[in-house]
């Protein structure tokens, strides 16, 4: 628990003054770094089960995901008349997330061809690569996306990581406290129902709290809350079922009483991308 919480007290820091102070450019590069830590802990629980991918592609195109993302928030529509638009481009060598996956399918295809590897070993490489780009890397990668959004997008970001990181310790103490039921017991024999309402509603609290400073209906932003808080459970169980494939406690021992940056960003990475459409949705009512 001492480990658990010095290490919070030092991230914590780190997170926040990139995230409040910091440019554009800083964020997706701080949040790229953050993924890549994360991918390389996800490739190496591959490892150990029996897939070994292409690591250095797979992690060259995450980072290409995170640049496409960075890019995507320099591109401004402007309407000219009826049916026509200006699309212009503030980032020399802008490109699309598609792009990048499209890359990286082709990019996998000629590495198998080139290194002529048995079929028993190409699709597996092929398959967790591709894995950890869509479950790890490209949800994470909204984080940046929301950062794009004018006024609010570096306080819904905080919003995010906060009601995460509320949610997370909720959970924790009144699972230890008074969990009784097992929330999934397959796949993770610690976590309860009771540490699953407690996270629920830690981030409901923190939405609270959030939506007289973003001046968002209350109720709207409890909703969105809810929701992330439950994509981030989800990330949390899917974790924790990467493990028990692999057969290991941990994704890695980056930080100490976390285990490492994927057990640390579990709940994150499927809460960033449930923020941001959901943000879409209201900027389109």
């Amino acid at each position: 628990m001492l480990a658990r919480i010095l290490t919070a007290c030092v991230l914590i820091p780190l997170v926040v003054v990139p995230v409040w102070w910091g440019p554009s450019w800083l964020l997706a590069v701080f949040a790229a770094i953050v993924a890549l830590l994360a991918l390389v802990e996800f490739l190496d629980l591959g490892d150990q089960a029996g897939l070994r991918g292409f690591r250095k592609w797979t992690l060259l195109c995450a980072a290409g995901l995170f640049y496409a993302q960075y890019t995507e928030g320099l591109v401004e529509t402007h309407p000219f008349g009826h049916g026509v638009s200006i699309v212009q481009v503030h980032a020399v060598g802008a490109i699309s997330v598609e792009a990048i996956f499209l890359i990286y399918v082709f990019g996998a295809a000629v590495i198998v061809l080139a290194m002529r590897r048995p079929l028993r070993e190409s699709l597996p490489a092929i398959a967790i690569g591709s894995a950890g780009l869509l479950l790890v890397a490209f949800p994470f990668s909204y984080l940046v996306r929301l950062d794009e959004i004018s006024e609010t997008g570096r306080a819904l970001i905080l919003f995010t990581l906060v009601l995460i990181w509320v949610g997370d310790t909720f959970a924790y103490f009144t699972g230890k406290a008074v969990g009784r039921l097992p929330m999934a017991p397959a796949l993770s024999p610690k976590k309860t129902w009771e540490g699953a309402t407690a996270n629920l509603v830690g981030s409901v609290l923190v939405a609270v709290g959030f939506s007289y400073w973003l001046r968002i209906d209350i109720w709207t932003l409890v909703a969105i809350a809810a929701v992330a808080n439950v994509a981030g459970q989800i990330g949390d169980l899917l974790e924790s079922a990467y493990k028990r494939a692999a057969n290991v406690k941990d994704s890695g021992s980056l930080l100490p009483g976390h285990g490492g940056m994927l057990d640390r960003i579990d709940s994150l990475i499927l809460a960033s991308p449930v923020v941001w459409a959901a943000c879409q949705w209201l900027a389109m009512r």
